[in-house]
């Protein structure tokens, strides 16, 4: 799964990047992941499966769809926070799993 982080400037997705890749290591779940600002989603977009917006950015989030043609979904505020690996897998795999049906 190749995942997407957005955020504002990618400061903060950054952060939660590191501690997503060692939680999924742990359980034993292969990562392709990266983390951008708003302003350059479009570039990367193409390359991944999916795309997880921050909840600071997540007011634009009809604005991402419109532009790439891959599920985007945001991080609940809570989740995001916390940095809950646990329930943004979740979230991931869902939308992941939703991706390979259609």
């Amino acid at each position: 799964m190749k995942i997407l982080l957005v955020c504002a400037g990618g400061a903060s997705t950054g952060l939660l990047l590191k501690k997503m890749e060692k939680h999924w290591d742990s359980i034993g779940v292969e990562l392709s992941i990266k983390a951008c600002g708003l302003g350059s989603y479009q570039y990367h977009a193409e390359n991944y499966d999916i795309i997880l917006m921050g909840p600071q950015v997540a007011y634009r989030i009809k604005e991402v769809r419109e532009n790439t043609s891959i599920p985007v979904s945001p991080i609940a505020t809570l989740d995001y926070g916390l940095q809950n690996c646990e329930n943004i897998y979740k979230l991931a795999q869902e939308m992941y799993n939703d991706k390979e049906k259609n």
